[in-house]
């Protein structure tokens, strides 16, 4: 089955670190969202670190596999962005072209939104240090994938409705 509903679904990771430069190839790839005045509005924390890791793990009923991912992905935008509701619209596209070039490395990622559900975004900060003038927006664990477990694909054409002339 090939279907888009396969990004939120749960992982399991092997236990081998991630190439650097397949991070910066998904980081290159969620950079090409437009942004406002061409000033992405936008950063990413790469995180590695295990102790870390548990933690984002424990902030959402979701979360739970990013325990077991090599590395995550977490992206913030900037508080003081002129238009906060413009940066949280490009970074959700940031966020979808992350996970398409993930997807084509061969890649699971996973997209937990914490947005904007403010005591998790609170507590992720926390968790990594993000400073005051940004917000969290995602957690985005990923790595090589040792079992996929696929959401059934939503798509009926029976529930398509056409009202032509």
């Amino acid at each position: 089955m090939n279907s888009i509903y396969h990004r939120i679904s749960v992982r399991k990771f092997e236990q081998r670190p991630v190439e650097p430069e397949k991070t910066e190839a998904l980081l290159r790839a969620a950079m090409q969202a437009p942004s406002a005045g061409d000033q992405q509005p936008w950063e990413f924390y790469v995180v590695t670190d295990r102790a870390k890791l548990e933690a984002l793990s424990k902030v959402g009923p979701y979360a739970g596999c990013t325990k077991d991912a090599p590395a995550a992905i977490v992206s913030a935008y900037r508080k003081a962005c002129w238009a906060p509701a413009y940066a949280q619209i490009d970074l959700s596209i940031a966020m979808q072209n992350l996970w398409l070039e993930t997807d084509s490395q061969g890649l699971g990622g996973v997209w937990l939104g914490i947005a904007p559900l403010e005591e998790r975004m609170r507590e992720v900060e926390q968790i990594l240090g993000i400073p005051e003038t940004l917000r969290a927006f995602a957690i985005f664990p990923y790595g090589y994938p040792a079992e996929s477990r696929s959401q059934e694909d939503r798509f009926d054409p029976a529930r398509i409705h056409y009202v032509t002339a």
